[in-house]
């Protein structure tokens, strides 16, 4: 547990985090290590509070551990890096720029915008069912489309991991099913190493390769969960109907409601 080998793509080596405030210090993390392998798909969950919004800001280079490091690619992280891609429970659109727009504004930012990289923001949209609305507002869009075009934005920089951070919450129940049936085929087409947040344990089980289970605060790791679907290869719907759903279910619920 929590071994890594030189072929991951991300290693988190005994990380800490403490905050300090005038009435005292505030562990969110402690001694936290696992690693992640290239195109896997790890989801997280743990109680309220226990550090899984903090865990995915220091792999994003936003906030610095108090102890351990985060590797990318056998490097430590040291701040932001364009390597890495971050999605939030709001798309983040911006309501002035058209979708094709929006999807160019990492690249924009990054000074990485060539005939190359918008030829490959194309054919993301166009594979993903959205070329036809690159010239719409993402007031004039669904939801579902939303998060789509902003998924499209995140890859766009081709980001060697991608976080998201309870990035279907916004969603109604119906698209929220949709919309993760749509990221999970995206995001196993593009290899992309993932790291997802969710307090929707179906959700993870039906989206994960494996699911890393936090303690409550401060958060340290209690267990890693490998769901068992008979190795066959499942969209998030098919998984939520095989038996090894229910058994993944059931396990992880014991685990998030027992006592250390």
């Amino acid at each position: 547990m929590g071994v890594s080998s030189n072929d991951d793509v991300l290693t988190i080596s005994h990380l800490s985090r403490t905050y300090y405030a005038e009435n005292g210090e505030i562990q969110a993390l402690e001694d936290l290590s696992f690693s992640v392998a290239p195109g896997e798909f790890l989801g997280i969950v743990g109680p309220s509070g226990c550090g899984k919004s903090t865990l995915l800001s220091l792999i994003a280079g936003l906030d610095r551990p108090t102890a351990g490091e985060v590797l990318l690619d056998g490097a430590p992280l040291r701040g932001v890096s364009p390597k890495v891609g971050y999605m939030l429970q709001q798309d983040e659109l911006l309501p002035w720029r058209t979708i094709w727009k929006n999807v160019l504004l990492g690249l924009e930012l990054q000074k990485a915008l060539t005939p190359q990289t918008r030829d490959y923001a194309e054919n993301l949209l166009r594979a993903y069912g959205l070329w036809d609305f690159r010239d719409k507002y993402p007031d004039q869009l669904s939801g579902g489309m939303r998060q789509r075009a902003a998924l499209c934005r995140t890859l766009a920089v081709h980001p060697r991991v991608l976080l998201l951070d309870e990035a279907f919450s916004a969603l109604d129940y119906q698209t929220r099913l949709a919309v993760t049936e749509d990221v999970a085929r995206i995001l196993r087409q593009e290899k992309m190493t993932t790291l997802m947040v969710s307090h929707d344990i179906a959700e993870c089980i039906s989206m994960s390769d494996r699911i890393l289970v936090l303690t409550a605060h401060p958060g340290r790791l209690r267990v890693i969960h490998t769901p068992d679907f008979g190795g066959a290869d499942l969209t998030p719907l098919d998984r939520r109907e095989h038996p090894g759903f229910q058994k993944s279910f059931q396990y992880l619920w014991k685990e998030l409601n027992s006592d250390e």
